[in-house]
């Protein structure tokens, strides 16, 4: 055993519980840490440490800052507000010698003041943890935004992708919703299967039934032939139903039932069908306003809301507007295959100025005609963005 880790030993009270995704790690830790007459146990990840906790009393956790399953500053917090006398000490596992690197929580990562640790070496967990916080803050697949309001929705998308927690994701109309849900999608499990979208708002009422849970035939005038339905379809991947707020109150409690219990039954069928599905819904509108109003159930509310992203418009995500119009001009170019383009001064200005009512759906419809405009020059000028000149 290392010096540091007898040092360690020495100075630990009551259980410990040792988290760590490599079990040589976690053995090793955990015959050393035998010879003392504390009480040990392991846990395989972010997930296993919380289950854990809830089972037995712990007064500290040996916690490896490369577990996988959680999001390392989002678990700090959550230890943080479940477990304020919890000690929580960082492991810096090394090959030889398995040296234990002890620091505060709130030198190794912004934002997690106030958990109590042990604080002796800090070993560099500053540098580990801004490596593993940096890809947390990455963009999902197919979208772009640095600005820190985007940020904070990209590491809480990636760290609820890897479950099936249902996910309602809140925004102006534009935002880009249907792109987070495909983002999640994609970073999931389920990836390798479909991802379904419904239009709540898109579906007339007397139709809706019918296109989400599906038919026998003779179920209705002109059912010829029995039908899955949209939620059947999304068997073993991911389901987004897109303005859920729409939907009317008649199919709120037949929705209940599928998100509960993932079983859904056709029109004109008592035979009940299971459906493997992760449920992601999307809304412009208050839904809660909507509870308050009778107009929306509050049970299916809760369960929609389990894992809320409130997505800013566009006007809030200062220094994204230049990279997402620039991404639009690139992408018209390399359809048209012409010549790339860029915006003058003056046109930038312009964008960085204007404030969006439409979000990003009008940025792009705005790059698009300028694109038009522009013909063969190879720069976009305020001109060509004449639409947006008066409202700036």
């Amino acid at each position: 055993m290392s010096a540091v880790t007898q040092s360690l030993v020495k100075e630990l009270k009551g259980k410990v519980l040792i988290a760590s995704p490599y079990a040589p790690l976690r053995a090793r830790m955990l015959k050393n840490l035998e010879v003392s007459d504390n009480s040990v146990s392991e846990a395989k990840g972010g997930a296993d440490v919380l289950l854990k906790l809830e089972q037995s009393d712990f007064a500290t956790l040996l916690l490896d800052p490369r577990i996988e399953d959680l999001d390392l500053e989002e678990l700090i917090a959550t230890l943080r507000g479940r477990y304020p006398s919890l000690d929580v000490v960082l492991l810096e596992p090394d090959p030889i010698s398995a040296k234990v690197a002890m620091t505060s929580t709130e030198s190794a990562l912004p934002g997690a003041q106030s958990l109590p640790v042990c604080a002796r070496h800090p070993f560099g967990i500053a540098v580990n943890a801004s490596g593993l916080m940096e890809s947390r803050t990455r963009a999902l697949p197919g979208m772009i935004g640095t600005s820190p309001r985007m940020q904070q929705i990209w590491r809480l998308a990636r760290l609820v992708a890897p479950r099936d927690t249902a996910v309602l994701i809140v925004g102006e109309t534009g935002t880009g919703k249907e792109l987070v849900a495909s983002g999640i999608h994609s970073l999931s499990r389920r990836s390798k299967g479909p991802f379904v979208v419904v239009n709540c708002a898109a579906i007339p009422e007397s139709l809706l039934e019918a296109e989400l849970f599906g038919f026998t035939r003779g179920a209705f005038t002109g059912a010829f032939q029995s039908r899955l339905g949209r939620i059947h379809a999304a068997q073993g991947g991911t389901l987004l139903l897109d303005e859920i707020g729409e939907l009317p109150l008649s199919m709120q409690g037949k929705l209940l039932r599928f998100v509960q219990e993932h079983e859904v039954q056709r029109l004109g069928s008592a035979d009940v069908l299971r459906v493997d599905a992760r449920l992601i819904a999307s809304t412009n509108v208050d839904l809660l306003q909507r509870v308050r109003e009778k107009q929306f159930r509050e049970d299916l509310y809760y369960r929609l809301s389990v894992f809320p992203l409130d997505l800013p418009p566009l006007r809030e995500r200062s220094g994204d507007t230049l990279p997402l119009a620039q991404h639009f001009l690139d992408g018209f170019c390399r359809e048209s295959a012409v010549a790339p383009k860029a915006f003058n001064a003056d046109a930038m200005n312009l964008l960085r100025r204007y404030h969006w009512p439409g979000n990003i759906r009008e940025l792009q419809h705005a790059v698009e005609r300028a694109f038009v405009l522009a013909e063969d020059s190879t720069q976009i000028g305020v001109e060509d963005l004449a639409m947006l000149s008066g409202a700036a």
